[in-house]
């Protein structure tokens, strides 16, 4: 089995995916949505304290990164 997902905030999962050559673009409510060069998916990242595991997996699958690749940048 992979890389347990840590406790992140929204703000820490965009720095994350940001090193990973994302970028936000704008907020939309309580989401910032980020876009990448190349790619035709937006990850909307909600700006929570804590995100959600389910969706925090959802978006390191959306973003073509593995849970591993996504922890070890942290």
């Amino acid at each position: 089995m992979g890389s347990v997902l840590p406790v992140l905030s929204g703000l820490e999962v965009v720095r994350i995916f940001e090193s990973f050559g994302w970028e936000m673009v704008r907020q939309v409510g309580s989401h910032m949505i980020m876009v990448k060069e190349g790619e035709i998916v937006t990850l909307s990242v909600p700006n929570h304290r804590e995100v959600a595991k389910g969706t925090l997996r959802s978006l390191i699958r959306n973003a073509g990164l593995t849970v591993d690749e996504f922890v070890s940048a942290k």
